[in-house]
This record gives C-alpha cells, structure tokens and sequence, in this order.
C-alpha cells in the first residue's frame, strides 16, 4: 500500500539512519502531493531546521520569487531536498549523508509522481544526471527513460540553486532566464491526464 506524505513525515521523526539527525531537525518536502512539478535542493539550512519546512530561508525567499515569475505558487508545487537534516554550519552534505537520505527522497518522488524534477543545484542534479555539471546542464530538459516497463519518463530541468545567485548576483539572472525556460516547457507539453480525466472504455 502506496505510504502517504503525512506518514512518510511520521517515519522520518523516527528515523535515525542518518548522524545529522542527532543535532538537528528533520525536514521533509511540501506542497502539492499531485504536483506536476518537484524542485529538489541540497538539504536544509538554519531556517528551515528551525521551522521544519524546506526553503523558506533567503534561498526560499528568492526560490518564491522565481516561481511566481512565471505565475506558480509553493502551494502549486512540490518542494523538497535530497538530504533531510541541516549539516553543521551549512557545509555541503557529504556523498554518505546524500546516500543515506536518498531513499526518503525516493519516496517522496513515488507519492508525488511528477512529471517533471527540477534538481537546484549539483548536490540534487548529481543524483539524476551524474555525468552533467550544472554549467552544461542548466535550462534545458533531459528525459530520463523508464526503470520499469509500468513506469512513465520523467524529464529532469536541472536549475541553479537560488543559494547560487545569493552568493553571485551575475547568476541571479540566469535563474530567472531558466524558469522562463521551464515555463515555456511547461506550456508546451501539456499536463498528463489524471485517472479520474480519462474516460473508461
């Protein structure tokens, strides 16, 4: 039986697989459990350990902003980070703590069933397409195939983490440039239909 959101929270405050969990909060995705859309970051910072919530520090601030450059809100979106616990003083999570956490974000992506996974940053794009780097990658969509024969492809659009563009403002437009990018791609492949749009034969 398909696990949801609310219990996968419930596992994750459990959880202990992980040392990050010793000194500080989990924090699981949020928004929308049918999104069409998921942005995957790094992992959490001082704000979001301290609200339990993914990107509402600056980075989310700004994360916020680029969304409703192209008319979307939190709400209509999934959001979430590859690892589940803030690092000590920010640092970049280590490969273990990434592979660790992974499973938790692999659960999230079967609840939410997206169609399309906006990786922020290398932490997130190195899961998906690890032979890309961000520069190469950035602004476009790659399609990954099916891992199983039932299994529909999902399109990655990797994007700058908006952390980027806090720390050099030459980047804040080219976040702005590839959410255009991802609304156009957006416009121009229409949703999927849900199983209650299609009519039974």
């Amino acid at each position: 039986m398909q696990l949801t959101l609310t219990e996968l929270q419930e596992q994750l405050q459990q959880w202990n697989g992980c040392a990050l969990a010793e000194h500080a909060n989990p924090v699981l995705g949020e928004g929308d459990p049918h999104a069409r859309v998921m942005f995957i970051g790094e992992a959490p910072g001082k704000k979001e350990d301290e609200l339990k919530r993914p990107f509402v520090g600056p980075a989310g601030k700004l994360l916020d902003e680029l969304l409703q450059s192209i008319g979307l809100k939190r709400n209509e979106v999934y959001i979430s980070n590859v690892v589940k616990y803030r690092p000590p003083d920010n640092r970049d999570p280590t490969d273990e703590e990434k592979q660790q956490c992974m499973p938790w974000l692999q659960l999230e992506i079967a609840i939410i069933q997206p169609e399309i996974i906006v990786p922020l940053g290398r932490h997130a794009l190195g899961h998906f397409l690890p032979r890309l780097g961000m520069t190469a990658a950035h602004g476009k969509p790659h399609v990954l195939a099916p891992q199983q024969d039932d299994a529909k492809s999902i399109t990655i659009f990797p994007i700058y983490h908006p952390a980027a563009a806090l720390h050099n403002g030459n980047l804040r437009q080219t976040l702005f440039d590839d959410f255009a990018a991802l609304k156009q791609f957006l416009d121009s492949h229409s949703p999927l239909p849900t199983p209650d749009s299609q009519s039974s034969s």
